[in-house]
């Protein structure tokens, strides 16, 4: 039995560590992705408010200054985007105090609260994110080993577990719950059902380049409003952009960037898959397996406080490469495959790319179970994917 209080998060040393430094911890990321949970675990003796309550977000909108003399410090304070005028009170109450791990403020709205902090609290924050659990984080646990195609179809949702809810009656209320309820305060989207297509839409080009004039035209909006829409999806947590690697090796690249959600369960729901067996037949799961990979690199890297820098290559003639992955050290790339037995073909994007940068590392990620060293680009299981990224 998995039950999500007993999951270690990742992030938790890190931002312990933070709070140490800076006077304000910011933690941002999908709702229900288990920030709250994280921050009042990790510091059990701070005082919790939460701004969804009516009558608290009704407190500090009427009365910012009342609102911080009933909580002066060592204060958990989410969902604060909902109230933007405590910022600049928040700001003099830092400069004043001056001493680390004052506030620690949290919310899933990540336009509104980054544009607060840029504002106000510039300097004064650690600005971290939490994402649903990562395969690293649910692999130690006790409860049985999930095998590929129900991580894919699961997701990481920290009340999936906890709760035993069937992820396809969970993603359905999430959507309407939360992700319509955002678009709604992030942008006045009065076609709810318009927005609904459009979502599923992305979902249907999860693993693809972006283009927004296609997305747009097949949902019937326009380019503008396509662009519009996928800001709100952005800012929520919902997709994620990988953008292109700059250097061209004297190639003409393609520079939109690949479009992926930041967690495969949600995905498969607009996608309309109802389980496990369904999926393992399904024409997108060779997209969703990337998208899978894509986010585990993405969540071990900002799960330790690190920017993601991940990219993906591609040229004018259709030579790829999935995953660029940037570091200290230079640059890996990483090909992600879904089929279960290695075979030459996996490897042709990395050879190509290899040979124009004069390199001969890299790594295939297949959907098989044992990792296999090499001379040359390694295999790694979809279970040992993050080892491309190197040590924490």
């Amino acid at each position: 039995m998995y039950i999500t209080g007993m999951i270690k998060r990742t992030l938790t040393g890190h931002i312990r560590k933070l709070s140490g430094k800076f006077p304000v911890i910011s933690l941002t990321g999908p709702r229900q992705s288990g920030k709250t949970t994280l921050l009042r675990k990790s510091f059990p003796d701070y005082t919790y408010v939460s701004l969804e309550n009516p009558d608290t977000l009704a407190f500090a909108l009427s009365d910012p200054r009342g609102f911080f003399a009933r909580y002066p410090g060592r204060c958990i304070i989410d969902e604060i985007q909902r109230a933007p005028a405590l910022f600049s009170y928040l700001q003099q109450i830092v400069d004043d105090g001056n001493r680390p791990g004052m506030f620690m403020i949290c919310g899933s709205q990540n336009f509104l609260l980054a544009e607060r902090i840029s504002q106000s609290l510039a300097g004064r924050v650690a600005v971290l994110n939490l994402l649903p659990f990562s395969h690293e984080e649910l692999a130690p646990c006790d409860g049985p080993p999930l095998p590929l195609d129900g991580l894919l179809f699961s997701g990481g949702y920290p009340r999936i577990f906890d709760a035993h809810i069937d992820p396809a009656d969970y993603y359905p209320n999430y959507m309407v719950t939360y992700i319509e309820r955002d678009a709604r305060l992030i942008k006045n989207i009065t076609d709810l059902a318009a927005f609904q297509r459009f979502v599923k839409m992305c979902a249907g080009r999860a693993g693809g380049i972006l283009n927004l004039n296609s997305l747009g035209n097949d949902c019937g909006i326009s380019h503008n409003t396509a662009r519009a829409w996928l800001s709100v999806l952005e800012a929520s947590y919902i997709v994620y952009l990988l953008p292109p690697y700059h250097e061209n090796f004297k190639k003409r690249l393609v520079k939109s960037p690949k479009l992926y959600f930041y967690d495969t369960g949600l995905a498969c729901s607009l996608l309309g898959i109802r389980g496990e067996k369904e999926l393992a037949t399904n024409s997108m799961r060779g997209q969703l397996f990337e998208n899978l990979v894509i986010t585990e690199f993405l969540k071990y890297r900002v799960h330790r406080g690190r920017l993601p820098d991940l990219f993906y290559w591609r040229d004018k003639t259709g030579n790829e490469v999935d995953c660029v992955i940037e570091s200290g050290q230079g640059i890996t790339p990483v090909e992600i495959k879904a089929g279960r037995t290695v075979n030459e073909d996996f490897f042709k994007g990395l050879n190509y790319f290899n040979k124009l940068r004069k390199g001969k590392d890299g790594y295939v990620v297949y959907g098989g179970t044992d990792s296999q060293p090499r001379t040359g680009p390694g295999v790694l299981s979809w279970k040992e994917c993050t080892k491309a990224i190197g040590p924490s």
